[in-house]
C-alpha cells in the first residue's frame, strides 16, 4: 500500500511564501514523476507544477518564477515552495505522483487528500 500525505498548508498574507511537504510512504522503490495540482470552488483542479525522476520541471504559467517543485529521493518527499503569492493562489493543493511500486515494480498514481493554502490580509 502507498500513501501521499500532504503538509504544510495555511494562512498567509500576501507577498508571503509557504513550503508544501508531500511524504510518500508503504512500499516504494521510487517516485517517478511528482505532481501538484490545486482546486478552488467553482473551479476546476489545475496542474501547478510538475517533477520529473530526471530533474525536468515545468510549471503553469501563473506560478513561474514564484513557485519551485522539488523532490528528495531519499526521503521519498515532494516539495513545493511558493513565494510571493497571490489571494488567486488561494485554493486546496494536491499531491499527486506516479510511483513504482517495490513489491512488482510497476507504477502506480497517487493522489494525497489535500491541504487548504489561503492567501489573505
Amino acid at each position: 500500500q502507498v500513501q501521499l500525505v500532504e503538509s504544510g498548508g495555511g494562512l498567509v498574507q500576501p507577498g508571503g511564501s509557504l513550503r508544501l511537504s508531500c511524504a510518500a510512504s508503504g512500499s516504494i522503490a521510487s517516485i517517478n514523476i511528482g505532481r501538484w495540482y490545486r482546486g478552488a470552488p467553482g473551479k476546476q483542479r489545475e496542474l501547478v507544477a510538475i517533477i520529473t525522476s530526471g530533474g525536468a520541471t515545468n510549471y503553469q504559467d501563473s506560478v513561474k518564477g514564484r513557485f519551485s517543485i522539488s523532490v528528495d529521493t531519499a526521503q521519498n518527499t515532494v516539495y513545493l515552495q511558493m513565494n510571493s503569492l497571490k489571494p488567486e493562489d488561494t485554493a486546496v493543493y494536491y499531491c499527486n505522483a506516479d510511483v513504482r511500486r517495490e513489491w512488482d515494480r510497476s507504477i502506480g498514481n497517487y493522489w494525497g487528500q489535500g491541504t487548504q493554502v489561503t492567501v489573505s490580509s
